[in-house]
């Protein structure tokens, strides 16, 4: 949404009010409505399923990360890429051989 902790915090709390741009992100982030927020009916979902998202969807998600989460998905997944391209590259020699 990107609020800080302190900030985040104080509207869980309601100490804070949420700003208008903060609900719509929020209802960004979570896939609701604006109105579905505010007359929110006591069900929060437990997760986050990235398998129904897009790639675009899951990128957005990603990127609302903090700086530290985000760089351990992407040293995973250039982990991930490093490992096909060595098994490509194996599978591609042995062949030849």
């Amino acid at each position: 949404m990107g609020a800080d902790k302190s900030a985040y915090s104080k509207i869980e709390k309601g100490l804070r009010a949420l700003t208008v741009d903060k609900l719509q992100k929020m209802s960004q982030l979570f896939n609701l409505t604006t109105d579905q927020i505010i007359n929110y009916d006591g069900k929060i979902p437990t997760e986050v399923v990235m398998e129904d998202k897009t790639a675009v969807e899951q990128i957005r998600l990603i990127q609302q990360l903090e700086e530290e989460d985000k760089q351990t998905i992407f040293k995973l997944i250039d982990k991930m890429l490093t490992n096909k391209k060595f098994k490509d590259f194996f599978a591609k020699n042995v062949a030849t051989l």
